[in-house]
């Protein structure tokens, strides 16, 4: 483990997919007390609310899942089943003892992922679509395994939306996706961390169209 605290400011600055499991390795067992809580981390609740308010049902494919934040909103409204992927296992397994996936696996959003073409009715993601982290080539790929007329709720750090191309992909998935809606809610509630109290979010809610 690392001698320095995992913290908000080592994960914007990730920069290869092994940073990410190195920094998430170290931050797993205790990311939902020294971060979640202690910040007040909205983000998740926000997106699994636009999930559940656009009608969106399972199967449902959490992206990015980390401990589960954003899994077990849609479980606790009857929305599954739902499976999660990470690229952090040690995310996962504290994940997998919330108890509200029906399956976990470790993977890289930005590479082919291991699942049949057209497999989910929904797909959602909270805190992925950030700095350090993961950008709009993700998107080809989860719009692959998303069943015709699937839903996605996909949170995007306003800060990255533009630099990072958001809006150009976008643009550039054309008739691939229908009724491109986005939201603008805080990231953290009153307690969160100084330098970010005011960091925002995009919710990008869409249906994917038929191939």
């Amino acid at each position: 483990m690392s001698d320095k605290k995992p913290d908000l400011g080592a994960a914007y600055v990730l920069k290869t997919p092994e940073d990410s499991k190195r920094l998430y390795r170290d931050w797993a067992e205790s990311y939902d007390a020294d971060f979640a809580r202690a910040h007040d981390y909205r983000l998740p609740q926000a997106t699994a609310d636009a999930f559940a308010d656009g009608r969106g049902a399972g199967p449902v494919l959490d992206v990015g899942a980390g401990t589960g934040l954003l899994g077990a909103a849609p479980a606790k409204r009857g929305i599954g089943p739902i499976d999660g992927l990470d690229i952090s296992e040690e995310m996962l397994e504290a994940a997998r003892r919330k108890g509200a996936y029906r399956a976990l696996s470790p993977a890289d959003p930005t590479k082919p992922l291991p699942i049949a073409r057209e497999n989910y009715a929904g797909i959602t993601s909270s805190g992925t679509f950030t700095h350090g982290h993961v950008g709009p080539e993700a998107l080809d790929g989860l719009i692959a395994v998303a069943a015709p007329g699937a839903l996605f709720a996909l949170s995007i750090n306003a800060g990255v939306y533009a630099a990072r191309g958001f809006d150009a992909k976008f643009d550039t998935l054309g008739d691939m996706i229908a009724g491109l809606e986005l939201l603008d809610v805080p990231i953290y509630g009153d307690s969160g961390a100084a330098d970010h109290a005011g960091d925002r979010a995009l919710p990008a809610s869409a249906n994917a169209e038929a191939a």
